[in-house]
């Protein structure tokens, strides 16, 4: 752990600095939560008028504070922070947390003020949690800093980070009221100095976290959250559900890579290099964290679904199949077992409907004989409110086998005030109780997808060594701003070892011609402007002419149409190129995300890609583990093994040029994009030809 941090989760000794008689006021909620945490340090309360507050004698000032003290937590009004934070540093307290609002959330002003905030904390060598925010609690040490209404978290061991204080105040209430505690709550606020990247270590650190989930509205510093997740999640999962996902990106782009790279692309690639599990809502987040918290991880991918309802079963077969995961091919053994207690009409085939009547015996029976197969990863139970039987009995029955069990059970009670004894039953032995199916499994294939991280070895980035990068650095530091000349573009490409087929610059009809003649006919023509990025699209390309005519003819066709559609355009005249082997077609492109660096694209190429939007990210440099996943992960990559009347391509030579790529822009990040479509891939074994590449560098 940074030891400047050490104060904020093991304080000697805490001043709340504005601590109230006002029982409205939030220095009131500070000083009652912190007295009554039983926080076994050292409590200093701080109010001017001095007095006596919550049994305790408050100090007028900072500097009358007797040791020890190491935290502050600051609950005046804005204005006055600043002299509040000089008078920490003149007691040498060098950690705060500035519960208080008005800063740059307020506009310019409390901008204003904020950097003021910082500027001074720099001085003093003081770190900080907030502005704006609820601060910190931790229920085993225990301790609570936060302004929050009682009564507090129940001790448990999911930890919270949170960029928003209303969400903590939400989620400690829906805690408690589904049943499992939380470890360490960490409100961030505006994160003036402290980020959710510095938070992660001493949280996963602490021993009674067994997950942590994060609320995230955005990253700091990409590439360091990346490093630091990642060595978090390889010791404890990390859920985060990151908001505001449909943002439009501000970046100027001219290709389809860097339309469809927007700010999610960047993030679900950034999660997934570093381990983090990304929920789509808060209740998946904690359903998940639940299930991570206190299940075993299967060995196995198979689920078997036990229940007293058709149709609840087939409800969870469909939701386990779309998620991905098989059903589990029960043994005869198991069969055997299971029939032997259940009437004749039950299905004893997975999905296992034991019928209606299914009491404690026979659900304890059957699932212990499906945790005794050696099919089955994992087991969901399901129950409807059973007829004869009440679900608190069947479900006490069940709970000491699932404690029991090497295997992970999840239990989907479907319905409310019928199952709610039940239901607290299950939480107290610490097993997921969800209330439909659907919920029970996707808590099941984030199991599975944890259990696949861990399993996989880290994978280190590929690197080529026979790649010339100052042959590269000379032409980027040559060239202007913008799009470079496909003859630079050619330079640039081949010192990676990314070929490009011959192509030349002909800027009138009877140059078009010769150049033609020179290549070799039939030959493709397109039209040379900067300010065109996409030439099809304005009928700028024309393929297969096959003659003196009809390239004349076809010079005169794409001016022609480009300037028709683009009247301001710098026209410097056609590209001709012969035309090249046929192959199946995909994309392969990158751009440099200003807050992760480098992302590369894979999927279908053509003119289509927008529309189609058949791709895949990941981040550069790319281990080759994971560029086999982007492959695999389009219906292009797929194809590329060969489907029907389609042959096998030259996937290992579509891999090669997307690794190549990625190495190329993570090691020039002044290539702000780049894009091959289509690359086309020829029949396996004879490689891939870049037809049409475009390379735009920018200045920082």
């Amino acid at each position: 752990m940074d030891a400047t941090l050490l104060p904020f989760f093991q304080p000697a000794g805490i001043a709340v600095i504005g601590a109230s008689h006002d029982p409205v006021k939030l220095g009131f909620g500070v000083a009652r939560n912190l007295t009554q945490s039983g926080y076994r340090g050292a409590i200093h309360l701080v109010n001017p008028r001095g007095g006596d507050l919550m049994g305790r004698s408050a100090y007028r000032s900072v500097a009358d504070i007797p040791d020890p003290v190491d935290l502050a937590v600051i609950v005046v009004p804005a204005a006055v922070v600043p002299d509040a934070l000089r008078a920490c540093g003149g007691r040498g307290i060098r950690a705060a947390i500035i519960a208080s609002g008005g800063f740059r959330e307020v506009g310019d002003e409390g901008a204003a003020l904020e950097a003021e905030v910082a500027r001074i904390a720099r001085e003093l060598s003081i770190r900080l949690i907030g502005p704006n925010c609820i601060g910190l609690l931790d229920t085993h040490l225990p301790l609570d800093t936060t302004f929050l209404a009682p009564p507090p978290p129940v001790p448990g061991d999911v930890a919270f980070i949170s960029h928003s204080g209303a969400i903590c105040a939400a989620v400690i209430d829906w805690a408690t009221g589904q049943g499992f505690g939380l470890s360490r709550l960490v409100s961030l606020g505006n994160q003036t100095d402290v980020s959710e990247t510095d938070v992660l270590a001493p949280v996963a650190a602490d021993e009674h976290t067994r997950v942590l989930t994060l609320y995230l509205e955005g990253v700091r510093a990409g590439r360091r959250f990346i490093e630091q997740a990642g060595l978090v999640t390889r010791t404890k999962p990390v859920v985060a559900l990151k908001v505001g996902r449909f943002a439009a990106g501000q970046r100027a782009v001219a290709s389809h890579t860097g339309a469809l790279a927007g700010q999610e692309a960047a993030y679900n690639a950034a999660f997934q290099r570093a381990g983090v599990i990304r929920a789509e809502t808060n209740e998946e987040m904690f359903d998940w964290a639940r299930a991570l918290a206190w299940c075993p991880l299967p060995r196995r991918r198979d689920i078997a679904v036990l229940t007293n309802a058709g149709g609840p079963g087939v409800v969870a077969a469909d939701a386990v199949e779309a998620l991905g995961l098989p059903l589990a091919a029960l043994s005869e053994a198991t069969v055997a077992r299971m029939r032997a207690v259940l009437p004749a009409a039950a299905s004893v085939q997975n999905p296992v409907d034991m019928l209606a009547s299914a009491g404690p015996h026979e659900y304890g029976e059957c699932l212990s004989a499906l945790l005794a197969d050696e099919a089955g990863g994992a087991v969901m139970v399901i129950m409807p409110p059973p007829p004869t039987h009440s679900a608190e009995s069947v479900c006490t029955a069940m709970a000491p086998i699932i404690r029991g069990s090497a295997k992970p059970v999840v239990v989907a009670l479907m319905g409310e005030s019928l199952v709610r004894r039940a239901s607290e039953v299950l939480r107290a032995a610490r097993i997921p109780d969800y209330r439909v199916p659907e919920r029970a499994a996707s808590a099941l294939a984030t199991l599975v997808r944890r259990a696949a991280f861990l399993a996989a070895p880290a994978a280190e980035a590929v690197e080529f060594t026979d790649v010339r990068a100052a042959d590269v650095r000379a032409v980027l530091d040559a060239a202007p701003a913008g799009f470079l000349p496909q003859e630079d573009v050619a330079r640039v490409l081949g010192a990676y070892g990314i070929d490009l087929p011959r192509i030349a610059l002909a800027s009138t009809p009877d140059d078009a011609v010769a150049v033609a003649s020179q290549l070799g006919f039939p030959v493709a023509l397109k039209v040379a402007s900067p300010d065109i990025p996409h030439k099809s699209d304005v009928g700028g390309v024309l393929l297969g002419l096959g003659d003196a005519d009809a390239v004349r003819a076809g010079f005169a066709t794409v001016q022609a149409n480009a300037r028709r559609a683009h009247p301001q355009a710098r026209l410097d005249g056609v590209h001709v190129q012969r035309m090249l082997p046929e192959g199946q077609e995909v994309i392969v492109g990158a751009v440099q995300d200003p807050q992760f660096g480098a992302l590369v694209m894979f999927g279908a190429g053509g003119t289509e890609v927008e529309g189609v939007k058949d791709v895949a990210f990941a981040l550069a440099p790319l281990p080759r583990t994971e560029a086999d996943a982007m492959i695999d992960g389009t219906w292009a990559g797929r194809k590329l093994r060969g489907f029907r009347n389609v042959p096998p391509a030259d996937r290992a030579a579509a891999m090669d040029a997307l690794l190549r790529l990625g190495q190329l822009v993570a090691e020039h990040p002044d290539i702000a994009e780049v894009e091959i479509n289509p690359l086309r891939v020829r029949p396996a074994g004879e490689g891939v030809v870049a037809v049409d590449v475009r390379l735009r560098v920018h200045r920082r």
